[in-house]
């Protein structure tokens, strides 16, 4: 899951980057308001954590900016601003959930896997697809029955693929998705951690789609 934080604080942006990172995320952290609205005409997110009082521009002027373009992405709102009225407005804007800061990093987390379960569709934390288990609370991921030890980027690209299961998704956007802004892929690592993927899912399962990129094969169960 790749998440978009911004937060002019740095010393709890630094906080909740180590934390949303620790949990599996890969997290790009923006610091004013007009980075952020520039960052979504050309990079995708699958939640974003804003702040409303940010240099630049401001957090509830760039969320209505987002919404009225028609991007439909989960939005969670942090920041200091604790009133009702404060909340009523975030939320009638476009916000998807509210948070207070000082904030707990575990309810955080599972608030950002409730936002992106209701986007997708879902009505649990874990997607059964043919032989493979894949629960987004424990990051437990099981094939034939048989428990698997996934790195951070194979746990990243299987859930890529398992969110739309006989569709391909591209190459651009996995490596989004692994590497955001900051930790840039060499030449093939896509390519490897692919291979080792499949070393521990079993053949067929991850199909190359030439030109397009990989998807998850589509099983009759699934």
């Amino acid at each position: 899951m790749r998440v978009l934080l911004v937060e002019d604080d740095e010393l709890l942006g630094d906080g909740l980057c180590r934390g949303l990172m620790q949990e599996g995320y890969g997290v790009d952290w923006l610091q004013d308001g007009q980075s952020a609205a520039a960052a979504m005409d050309s990079d995708q997110f699958d939640v974003v954590v804003l702040d409303l009082m940010l240099p630049r521009r401001s957090g509830i002027d760039v969320l209505v900016n987002w919404r009225n373009q028609g991007i439909t992405v989960p939005i969670l709102i942090l920041t200091a601003l604790d009133s009702v009225d404060e909340k009523i407005q975030g939320l009638d804007y476009g916000a998807d959930d509210y948070l207070v800061k000082p904030v707990d990093i575990g309810e955080l987390v599972a608030r950002i896997r409730a936002l992106v379960r209701r986007a997708s569709g879902r009505d649990s934390n874990r997607i059964e697809c043919g032989p493979v288990t894949l629960d987004f609370t424990t990051r437990c991921v099981s094939a034939h029955g048989e428990p698997l030890r996934l790195s951070r980027h194979e746990f990243a690209i299987l859930e890529s693929l398992l969110e739309r299961p006989g569709h391909a998704v591209s190459r651009d956007h996995l490596e989004s998705r692994l590497y955001g802004w900051s930790d840039g892929p060499e030449s093939n690592s896509l390519e490897v951690h692919i291979h080792r993927l499949r070393g521990k899912l079993g053949d067929g399962l991850i199909e190359t789609v030439r030109g397009l990129g990989y998807r998850f094969a589509l099983p009759p169960a699934c």
